[in-house]
């Protein structure tokens, strides 16, 4: 399994990729929740070549259903595992899915796992199923209308199933001797209608390559038919849950898990949708069942992560981005949130995404002649630099003051494939300090509107570099009016910190106070680059101030 997946804290995980349990995950993407879609790829569908009475999708291949969902899905970020689920668990807080590849967890789990048909031990019957041996005639009735049809009765349901397939044919036979007697009533009730009943065994379905041609009974007689209906038994798919003890419910077509209105089952983290819980469901049934667990489940979340909000006394609380972790890499949140917090996150929230995404030339260029090991990106913004060290090969512990900020650098990594290589914080870095040592730490335009302790966090920061390794600072610098770039000439910013940005690097580095026997100087310069402002509409010349500090070993 790839490790992005395994080490993932999900919001939901949807167990079965049929047309319930996408439409479920669609749902959930939609309302920006973090799902992972596990199929074993054999929808119960699969045997037959088209769809009917699907609104929109009239005779279309299931396969291609199935296909475009997945595609819709993806586009708002559902995550897909092609894997069997063998067991699962559940408690008050989290649930667990294991898989031949590894075990996955989440907030919540939607089975969708659908039922298995079991057909009746009668040769050739298995050969012509989804084909000429059907099981619902709203599904595949009006492809067999007035042909000879055969109704294979097994269980009490084929009484049911012989009356309604009688709308689409006047010249049914059933095949009775699997049924409970019928008695002179109902037997009286399906002559009225012209139904023939044959109470010999069927032996035999007869074809002629794919067609079907008759039935052979046990007194070796046989009966011309063009297709034959009969009630499969149905046994869902939910085997790995047998152990939680969930409560179950008993219909004429077996027994099923129990669930509510909205799919709950009887535990609060587990829903359950499609044929797994409902044998009568067809596609569109089961799409709408998906669609409305979809939206209870995100309820469900939604509820708790205002409970937990309250709980914390946080107005945020900790679902924004922080203690729960996150499907996209390891999320954590530290300190008290101030004016610099606010600030930051306000900015940060008021559109899709602020900067590029991608890295700073200056660091791409310093940091590629380094070896590789563990590195420290401070005020790490929407991940840019971050995720391109990552890409790399380094280790990264990436750290902002924006909750937003930091969900963004997550998703980006996962996206780009280096999830397992970042551990994102959100943190305010007035206060914050990281568990161990590094190799490199970088401070990319660590500059703020809103007042912030520039110097203090970089001078810490100078003592979590190892011994031998490096720190890296790029700054903004405005050697005159003219330097500021368009995007920043209306706001306070360079005027509230002309000092700062005016240092050169040297004047920079000497206002950090470091000892000159224990760093030296690798780089110290000002560069120039072509830079694009917030919203990608201008472009300007900038300067940037670039020192690479390394710490004797």
């Amino acid at each position: 399994m790839d490790t992005e997946l395994a080490n993932a804290q999900w919001d939901v995980i949807v167990v079965g990729g049929g047309s319930a349990g996408l439409s479920a995950a669609l749902t959930l993407g939609r309302s920006l929740r973090r799902v992972l879609v596990v199929d074993s790829g054999r929808p119960r569908n699969r045997f037959a070549a088209h769809m009917h009475s699907v609104l929109g999708n009239e005779g279309t291949d299931p396969a291609a259903l199935i296909a475009q969902g997945r595609r819709e899905a993806e586009a708002y970020g559902v995550r897909f595992l092609d894997a069997e689920v063998t067991a699962a668990s559940a408690d008050e807080a989290t649930v667990a899915v294991t898989t031949g590849q590894g075990q996955l967890h989440a907030r919540a789990l939607i089975v969708a796992t659908g039922l298995t048909d079991e057909l009746p031990d009668i040769p050739g019957l298995t050969d012509h199923w989804g084909t000429n041996v059907l099981h619902c005639p709203y599904c595949h009735g009006w492809e067999v209308r007035g042909q000879r049809i055969g109704v294979l009765g097994s269980s009490p349901m084929s009484l049911h199933q012989a009356q309604l397939v009688r709308q689409w044919t006047d010249r049914l036979i059933f095949f009775i001797a699997g049924c409970p007697e019928l008695g002179p009533e109902l037997t009286a009730r399906l002559h009225a209608r012209g139904v023939d009943l044959i109470d010999t065994p069927v032996a035999e379905v007869l074809a002629d390559g794919d067609r079907l041609t008759g039935v052979r009974l046990e007194d070796d007689r046989t009966v011309e038919i063009d297709a034959i209906f009969t009630a499969p038994r149905a046994r869902p798919q939910d085997g790995f849950l047998s152990h939680l003890g969930l409560d179950r419910a008993e219909n004429p077509a077996g027994s099923f898990i129990a669930v509510d209105a909205m799919g709950r089952t009887s535990h609060p983290r587990i829903w359950a949708i499609g044929n797994v819980v409902n044998p009568m469901a067809n596609v569109p049934i089961a799409m709408g069942a998906g669609a409305l667990t979809g939206g209870a489940v995100n309820m469900a979340l939604v509820n708790e992560d205002f409970d937990e909000a309250v709980a914390s006394g946080s107005e945020e609380g900790r679902s924004a981005a922080g203690d729960r972790g996150s499907a996209t890499g390891h999320v954590h949140t530290a300190g008290e949130a101030g004016s610099a917090a606010q600030h930051w996150e306000e900015r940060y929230s008021e559109s899709d995404r602020i900067w590029s995404g991608r890295v700073n030339a200056a660091v791409a260029d310093v940091v590629s002649s380094l070896p590789l090991g563990a590195a420290l990106e401070l005020g790490c913004g929407e991940g840019g630099d971050a995720v391109w060290l990552a890409e790399q090969g380094w280790t990264v512990d990436a750290v902002d003051i924006s909750a937003t900020a930091v969900r963004r650098g997550a998703e980006g990594a996962a996206d780009r494939g280096v999830a397992d290589r970042i551990s994102w914080h959100c943190a305010d870095l007035g206060d914050w300090a990281p568990d161990r040592a590094f190799d490199l730490v970088t401070a990319s335009f660590l500059h703020s509107e809103a007042e912030l302790p520039r110097t203090e966090i970089l001078r810490r920061a100078a003592g979590w570099v190892k011994p031998g390794g490096h720190l890296l600072i790029v700054s903004h610098v405005f050697e005159s009016e003219e330097d500021i770039p368009p995007w920043a000439r209306n706001g306070d910013f360079a005027h509230d910190h002309a000092h700062d940005l005016r240092k050169t690097p040297a004047e920079e580095v000497a206002e950090l106070g470091l000892d000159r026997s224990e760093w030296t100087a690798e780089v110290q310069e000002i560069r120039r680059r072509e830079a694009t402002g917030p919203g990608g509409q201008q472009t300007a010349v900038v300067k940037d101030g670039v020192s690479l500090l390394r710490r004797s070993s």
